[in-house]
């Protein structure tokens, strides 16, 4: 049997996915859908969150939910939710955050902005991560959590709001992961690069410093992300941040060389 033909066991294996609704998030709660994993989608849209299944290979399998993760309150009755419906979570993918806006610049950016960039993504991260953590604890159950970062957890985006939430995330990833390590679960971070999904529309031009040659798309993450959470594929991977750009983290002010020169 190949080693790639199992990557979850349906008859254990469930995963919680936030910011399902669209881009990263929805490909990689459909993918786990795929696999036969049984999923909860996770998003502040209805709307969404209905399409997301829909479009689902077995959309059987999915459980939708809908709500804020600013709220704490949310947080909580997503984690019932999810509890009552599917029982321990094995899986959490963190993907939910507020739009960007480029607007939202250092010198423009409201309290209210920044409050719910952070809320969304650091401290909803960390209490749903935390809560799943004690529950497979006590029942000695093995887990993998993954959260999408950035590659602006650790370069400016002019966006201080977001960049900081994320920069949050990365060490919030490789915390959990020394705590929960003992315990036979996993934390990981996936960083994608310019990925046209999400809201996120990039400058066509952005593709000449990507070696790879065009912008990325939320289907480009999904295989990466189920590959980390596969206990099965990468049992032994903690603590890391497996980087998903098509090269554009390369990027610097030297062009690469050309063989036509």
């Amino acid at each position: 049997m190949s080693l790639f033909s199992t990557p979850f066991d349906p008859a254990r294996d469930t995963a919680l996915v936030t910011g399902s609704g669209n881009g990263i998030g929805r490909a990689i709660a459909q993918a786990l859908v795929g696999e036969g994993v049984r999923t909860v989608f996770a998003d502040v849209n209805a709307e969404r969150v209905t399409a997301a299944i829909s479009a689902s290979e077995k959309p059987e399998l999915a459980v939708p939910w809908v709500g804020d993760l600013a709220e704490l309150d949310a947080c909580d009755a997503l984690l019932a939710a999810a509890d009552a419906a599917l029982g321990e979570i094995t899986h959490l993918v963190h993907s939910a955050s507020p739009p960007r806006r480029e607007a939202d610049h250092a010198l423009a950016v409201d309290r209210r902005i920044w409050q719910q960039m952070h809320a969304v993504n650091l401290d909803a991260g960390f209490h749903l991560a935390r809560e799943l953590a004690k529950r497979l604890i006590a029942a000695k159950r093995p887990g993998s959590f993954l959260f999408l970062t950035s590659l602006h957890a650790g370069t400016p985006r002019n966006l201080p709001h977001y960049s900081t939430a994320k920069a949050g995330m990365a060490m919030l990833v490789k915390e959990l992961a020394k705590t929960f390590g003992r315990y036979g679960i996993r934390v990981n971070a996936l960083v994608p690069g310019a990925i046209a999904a999400g809201g996120f529309v990039a400058d066509p031009a952005l593709t000449r410093h990507i070696p790879l040659g065009r912008l990325g798309e939320a289907n480009d993450l999904a295989p990466m992300a189920l590959t980390v959470l596969s206990n099965k594929l990468s049992g032994y991977v903690t603590g890391a941040a497996l980087v998903v750009d098509g090269g554009l983290s390369l990027t610097n002010w030297f062009e690469p060389p050309s063989f036509d020169e």
